[in-house]
């Protein structure tokens, strides 16, 4: 029998199952569902099996109460086991909607699709199953060590949860890291079932508390309340014995109790644990489910990784000829996927971690914003699922009619773009003598004719001397002046309604190096030209080490800026953006690890910020005051001693108090040895802080690939400007094209006239062939 997964087998052609080659003798320690499930399938595939699975605990024993599962992975328990599939299915509970509940104000979106039961239930449908297959349980009994088990079987699965001991003893080689986050937690029950999952939101003398709560039965609701750790202080949890506790919960939360009280199953406040394993098997040992990962309880991924897991390890040890080969399949398999739902659950946790940053956000928006958190749903998804209440909440944002977020108008200063599209600073490194050419007429005026609302350009350098590589185009000479008038003349004249800014900058340590294609920060092989820094420090070991900038020398690297500025206006550039990020000149004065100056200028990170304070305040006095003026900072070195989130709040703060319209915040690129933590729309968490703490719009950057990851941060208040940079080198037309998948056809997004024709997408293939009027089958 072949299980049916959504995923493919690593290998293209899997050599058949050979019985003597396949594990006969299996051990599994640890009697949650993972466990039990994978014991049950094992041996479901091979009745001559002989497993054993050891549980510490009595079989009713469980921590939390119900268990939500997807319609996903219903599907893969359904190919691969009717029986417990057609167990389950009698005792669902289900329902579609969401409640949240915001300062007296309760938003519902419907649509979802939820199936819950309790969690003795399902380990009781598992008991069963497993007893009726003949897999020998052993409850009440703590398994031998795994070093033992691993000699005396062929395969051990350790299913021994989120403090696993297997994954303890064999930590050099799992190399697990497990991340404590910032709020307590306590599960509970409620014997009344709520109709819709609830998310309630309680602000008290103490600070803000939340509760998460959904039906698992026709009589019950687990409920989870949650808190940041010093608010659970303040409020005396930490004191209060655990019936105090569960009685405290059930009063901040009567409204949505409807006045009834909590039960406790033994409960204990915690702090959600994150764990990630380097590797997750060690000779014929493989971790599964919570001893391998966790995601946190807010998207209800614990026991539905934990399944899955079960169903590709089972999978893999049909397909794949031996052990140690499944085993690398099984990994390769769901590392990803796992990797995944981490990077969702941990946006989802930090939101709520910082749930207040929101509260004054109007109901709706506050809802959408919620329902978005982890990115899983997005606005298309969410007007599939709910149109009436996304409708209402682009109503409540000011969203014409018919028009989709991303293509309502945005202010800064006197100029008023179109739509909230961005091409993103690219440098392009094909200038003559710092001379933008025919290259930058045609990219950058291909971007501005493919609709988006302000184009970019790359980094401007100040000075011969601040140039990245000889190919980097300046706002030094008069010749590079004309050459920019004429590319910001096709794009007012040709694509009228874009706006086109300039990006100015200096290089600093980060200079004389070689064309990107060529040995991206390598030192140029010959002709290289000396670096000037905050302090003498390569970026890397074979970079040039650059002269600490003296008094007088940063006086003349200013006058550089303010002069490329004013011929930044003559160039007729529409806003002008500073760059202190990405480890240049500038941005070297903002992080510790690059600023190691004793004088006015280094030390506190107000004293780091005197020097592009200075910048900015005299660019600003010669850019035309009706014109925006933006500053694009790196909000995390993501290194350790750097620059962090907290700091790159103050440092927007301070460009803000100066006068800069709007904050770009994109992160890194400081330091070599930078660790960053890429994944979907990783930077715009920086943004979305920086937007609510310091009250300034921003523009957010950082794998934005998507017009639907637009829309939905544009709505839910994360961002007010999307800068995406390699959707717009693959697809010039990038926002016109957003346009016309969405039906849009307003002025957000207006087509030039000569490119009318192609406004809707080609046909690309036969669509009138007959349909069959019958089938037979054979």
């Amino acid at each position: 029998m072949r299980l049916r997964r959504g995923a493919r087998s690593t290998t293209d052609h899997p050599q058949p199952p050979t019985t003597t080659s396949h594990p006969q003798r299996i051990a599994i320690i640890g009697g949650g569902p993972g466990g039990l499930y994978a014991a049950a399938l094992l041996k479901r595939l091979n009745p001559d099996r002989q497993i054993t699975l050891w549980e510490r605990n009595p079989p009713d024993q469980t921590f939390g109460f119900g268990v939500v599962l997807s319609d996903e992975t219903l599907g893969g328990i359904e190919h691969a086991d009717p029986v417990v599939y057609a167990a389950l299915r009698q005792d669902f509970t289900r329902w579609d909607d969401i409640d949240i509940t915001h300062r007296g104000t309760r938003e519902t979106s419907g649509g979802h699709g939820f199936a819950a039961l309790g969690r003795r239930r399902l380990l009781e449908i598992l008991h069963d199953r497993c007893r009726s297959l003949g897999v020998d349980l052993r409850f009440r009994t703590e398994a031998p060590h795994p070093d033992d088990l691993s000699a005396t079987h062929d395969l051990v699965i350790a299913a021994d949860g989120v403090h696993s001991a297997t994954r303890g003893t064999y930590a050099a080689e799992f190399r697990p890291q497990v991340t404590a986050h910032r709020c307590r937690y306590i599960w509970l029950a409620a014997d009344f079932p709520f109709d819709a999952f609830r998310f309630e939101i309680a602000e008290t003398e103490h600070g803000v508390m939340q509760l998460h709560g959904y039906p698992y039965s026709t009589d019950a609701s687990t409920v989870i309340v949650e808190m940041r750790e010093e608010v659970w202080r303040a409020a005396g949890f930490d004191e209060a014995d655990p019936q105090e506790s569960v009685d405290r919960c059930a009063k901040i939360f009567a409204d949505a109790l409807r006045g009834r009280p909590l039960r406790s199953n033994s409960s204990a406040w915690t702090t959600f644990r994150t764990v990630v394993n380097a590797h997750w098997s060690h000779g014929n040992v493989v971790l599964l489910g919570d001893a391998a990962h966790t995601a946190h309880f807010s998207i209800g991924s614990g026991t539905k990784l934990a399944v899955e897991d079960a169903l590709a390890l089972a999978a893999c040890l049909e397909e794949q000829p031996d052990v140690p080969r499944a085993l690398v399949a099984y990994e390769e398999e769901r590392k990803p996927v796992v990797a995944s739902t981490q990077r969702a659950a941990r946006a989802s946790l930090e939101w709520f971690e910082n749930l207040r940053r929101y509260l004054d956000q109007p109901s709706r928006q506050f809802a959408f914003n919620l329902l978005t958190r982890s990115r899983r749903v997005t606005h298309d998804n969410l007007r599939l699922r709910d149109a009436h209440f996304t409708e209402a909440v682009e109503h409540e944002f000011g969203c014409p009619p018919g028009t989709p977020p991303m293509f309502t108008p945005f202010r800064l200063r006197g100029l008023t773009l179109r739509n909230r599209v961005v091409v993103s600073p690219m440098d392009m490194y094909s200038a003559t003598d710092g001379v933008p050419g025919d290259f930058h007429l045609v990219h950058l005026g291909a971007r501005a004719l493919g609709g988006a609302g302000l184009v970019m350009t790359e980094m401007v350098c100040v000075s011969e001397e601040g140039r990245i590589t000889p190919g980097c185009a300046g706002l030094y000479t008069g010749r590079q002046v004309a050459a920019w008038k004429r590319i910001t003349d096709f794009v007012h004249a040709q694509a009228p309604g874009t706006a086109i800014g300039v990006q100015l900058g200096h290089a600093g340590r980060k200079g004389s190096t070689r064309l990107m294609w060529e040995g991206m920060d390598e030192p140029l092989p010959d002709g290289n030209w000396p670096l000037v820094a905050a302090s003498p420090l390569p970026y890397k070991p074979d970079s040039q080490t650059p002269r600490q900038l003296s008094r007088a020398q940063l006086t003349d690297i200013r006058e550089q800026f303010t002069s490329a500025a004013s011929r930044a206006a003559r160039a007729g550039f529409d806003l002008l953006e500073l760059h202190c990020a990405h480890g240049y000149l500038l941005s070297g004065f903002l992080s510790p690890l690059t600023n190691r100056r004793t004088d006015a200028y280094g030390g506190s990170l107000e004293k780091r910020l005197r020097f592009p304070l200075e910048v900015f305040d005299a660019v600003r006095a010669v850019w035309p005051a009706e014109r925006p003026m933006t500053v694009r900072i790196s909000a995390t070195d993501w290194a350790e001693g750097g620059t962090t989130a907290e700091d790159a709040v103050r440092i927007a703060r301070a460009f803000a108090a100066h006068g800069a319209d709007a904050i770009d915040v994109s992160t890194g690129q400081v330091v070599a040895e930078e660790r960053p933590e890429f994944g979907r729309s990783y930077q715009t968490p920086f943004a979305d802080r920086v937007r609510h703490e310091v009250g300034v719009p921003v523009v957010a950057v950082g794998a934005i690939s998507s017009w639907d990851d637009v829309n939905s941060l544009i709505l839910a208040g994360r961002t007010d400007l999307c800068a995406l940079a390699r959707p717009h080198l693959y697809d010039p037309n990038w926002t016109l094209h957003a346009a016309a998948e969405q039906g849009y056809t307003g002025p957000g997004a207006a087509w030039p006239a000569p490119y009318r024709a192609g406004s809707r997408r080609p046909r690309t293939g036969r669509t009138d062939a007959p349909k069959p009027r019958l089938s037979l089958d054979g």
